[in-house]
């Protein structure tokens, strides 16, 4: 079965989001952003979830991890929790 680790960042707005990626787009460091800007408890930890399977999370995080490109900024991606950086930083097939 497929694994994966990633981080992000949640926060309240798409337009904050926004800002964000493009403060990383710009060289800012994504940890950092997470420490500052998250409202997850990872945001703690640089917004690092840990290794996960598919189906553990949100459909819509669950899309965007197991489809996107291993350590290229995904979002925003709406979930009811709120609008999603993130950054898949390892994946096994």
């Amino acid at each position: 079965m497929p694994t994966a680790s990633a981080r992000h960042i949640l926060v309240s707005s798409e337009k904050e989001c926004l800002d964000l990626k493009q403060q990383i787009a710009e060289g800012a460091d994504f940890a950092d952003l997470a420490a500052l800007h998250s409202s997850c408890p990872s945001g703690a930890d640089g917004g690092a979830l840990g290794s996960f399977g598919p189906g553990q999370m949100v459909p819509e995080f669950d899309a965007a991890v197991f489809g996107g490109n291993v350590g290229e900024v995904q979002g925003p991606v709406k979930t009811d929790f709120g609008y999603h950086l993130l950054e898949v930083t390892d994946r096994t097939e």
